[in-house]
């Protein structure tokens, strides 16, 4: 399993490499957000682990950017900043986890190993309706073989979709992928993330997939009658 890991600490980069080894990963290094995305998007790592503080482009703006690029590889961030608000930031920008400096090493490795137990690895390689077609593990969304970047809620969104395909998949069930138990989201949050997806997987010219079932949820496919 091929990994990668960005810090520009040569030290602490070769120690957490050599570690990952030991237990069987492939690991790729990096020392610059710029060299990291241009792996990242053409690559086929599982994993990222990023660090915080990099030179020129910190880690969170490069996770930020992978993320609107379509790039959804579960990333785990290391930092020593421990702020609630730091934290907060992190995973709202898409990150999936966060260890905080100093960490012991068998916890960065039970980390690694939760995120990728929750990752998309054990699933289909590719999920398709008509030319739409999504890879569960790369992360990487196509129509009509063109690479369409999408946010983090988008990907989630279209995913529960394409695992119903001609479906009607309920806005509850939605929103309990996305958001969990969280009782004070909007009910038009979902309507937004779904309007913005639409445009992107719905060019204009092309066969309309994404389909609203009015007062119930939404759903890929052919118009339902």
């Amino acid at each position: 399993m091929k990994l990668l890991l960005v810090e520009d600490d040569a030290r602490t980069a070769q120690a957490i490499a050599r570690g990952l080894r030991e237990e069987g990963y492939v690991v790729d290094i990096s020392t610059s957000a710029e060299d990291a995305e241009a792996l990242a998007t053409g690559g086929d790592h599982r994993l990222l682990i990023v660090d915080w503080y990099l030179p020129a482009k910190d880690g969170l703006a490069m996770c930020r950017d992978l993320r609107r690029q379509g790039v959804m590889v579960p990333i785990l961030m290391l930092t020593a900043r421990d702020a609630l608000a730091d934290r907060v930031a992190a995973l709202d920008t898409g990150v999936d986890d966060y260890v905080t400096k100093p960490f012991a090493f068998a916890e960065l490795l039970a980390r690694l190993r939760a995120l990728l137990r929750r990752s998309d690895l054990s699933r289909p390689v590719v999920l398709s309706v008509e030319d739409l077609c999504i890879d569960p593990v790369r992360h990487r969304v196509t129509r009509n073989g063109v690479a369409v970047p999408l946010t983090l809620k988008e990907y989630q969104i279209l995913e529960v979709l394409m695992r119903h395909p001609g479906e009607v998949v309920l806005r509850s069930q939605i929103e309990q992928e996305l958001w969990g138990e969280v009782s004070d989201v909007t009910s038009n949050a979902l309507d937004a993330h779904v309007s913005h997806l639409r445009r992107k997987v719905d060019p204009p010219g092309a066969k309309r997939l994404l389909h609203t079932a009015r007062g119930r949820g939404f759903y890929l496919g052919p118009a339902i009658e």
